[in-house]
């Protein structure tokens, strides 16, 4: 049997990032599980917006944060 992801909320956007900005990065609410209540950054490929759950097949990582180009 399949292991089942963790659905995750996103509580804020906070920038597009990738060559053509198809990857968004936001911050995720854990919504189960012995992670439930903490608020992670993710990167998410694909459109999205506040309020949206999705899947999170690991809640052990977490993206990095995108820094300006000097």
């Amino acid at each position: 049997m399949a292991e089942q992801g963790t659905p995750a909320e996103i509580v804020e956007i906070i920038k597009r990032t990738g060559t053509n900005g198809e990857i968004v990065q936001v911050l995720c609410r854990i919504l189960e599980g012995e992670e439930k209540g903490r608020i992670k950054r993710r990167n998410v490929k694909g459109n999205c917006k506040t309020g949206d759950v999705i899947i999170l097949l690991s809640t052990e990582r977490e993206a990095k944060d995108i820094r300006a180009k000097r």
